[in-house]
């Protein structure tokens, strides 16, 4: 086993721990993993994110259940118009990217390179919400929530759902700050359904990809695997860690790394 490959499948350890500490954050690690460490195309490698950041927020969804920590209401406004728009990408949309999407001159952008750029900006946006998320909420202040705000979620929930089709992403760096700043809950409930609106999201988006692309279900369920036994240690590390300091701390991390995949890509 080559070095490359010792470091995925320990980035895969990695992945879990950061679903299971923030709940989000697992497809940003995922991505550059399976196509820097592990040789995969961009389009294999989102594909294949979608079916472990799924599983492994699913194994700690069953968890939260039990803690009775998850918000099935609000969860379930979300994910229905993101699992409709991440399947329709998955799809119809990423199979028909052309090889080359435009080119100026010497300059091609190609499908690949049109994703890890995009995946880029995502992880840009994701980078700086996690940093500037301060506000949390009480148990107390969920009933004033407006429900006029279901809307709003619903919304984003359609943009979420695109920017996690093309890019293999959860999206719970965006669903965690939406759960908290317009449903008003608390950072640790907001946490434990933002895993469980993923887990629905991200594995029904990996059903689009069963029909155009070749599985290899033996890496996938190993890398998976590893990835499920970070989720449980990072569940266990979130009741003595603050999840404000690592948020932030994840959030400068997920900056650099797309500043690395944009510089690793252009130049």
């Amino acid at each position: 086993m080559e070095l490359a490959e010792i470091l995925g499948y320990v980035g895969a350890l990695i992945v879990g721990l950061v679903l299971g500490l923030i709940g989000g954050g697992g497809s940003i690690l995922t991505v550059p993993i399976l196509v820097y460490f592990l040789g995969f195309s961009p389009i294999v490698a989102t594909a294949y994110s979608l079916f472990v950041v799924g599983s492994t927020a699913l194994v700690g969804t069953l968890r939260n259940i039990k803690q009775n920590q998850i918000d099935f209401k609000t969860a379930i406004v979300f994910a229905i118009p993101s699992i409709i728009t991440i399947f329709m990408v998955r799809s119809l949309v990423i199979p028909n990217l052309p090889e080359v999407i435009f080119s100026i001159g010497s300059f091609k952008l190609t499908n690949s390179l049109f994703i890890m750029l995009l995946f880029a900006f995502i992880m840009l946006l994701a980078g700086s919400s996690m940093i500037k998320l301060k506000k949390t909420h009480s148990v107390s202040e969920i009933k004033k929530f407006d429900k006029s705000h279901y809307f709003a979620i619903g919304t984003q929930a359609i943009g979420i759902g695109v920017l996690a089709g093309l890019v293999g992403a959860g999206g719970g760096f965006l669903i965690v700050p939406a759960l908290v700043l317009l449903v008003k809950l608390p950072i640790k409930k907001a946490i434990s359904t933002s895993l469980f609106i993923i887990a629905i999201q991200s594995l029904i988006g990996f059903l689009g990809d069963i029909k155009t692309l070749i599985i290899d279900w033996r890496f996938l369920l190993t890398f998976t695997a590893i990835s499920i036994v970070g989720i449980f240690i990072g569940l266990a590390l979130s009741k003595k860690i603050s999840a404000k300091g690592l948020k932030k701390g994840f959030g400068y991390f997920t900056i650099t790394m797309a500043i690395y995949i944009i510089f690793k890509e252009l130049f």
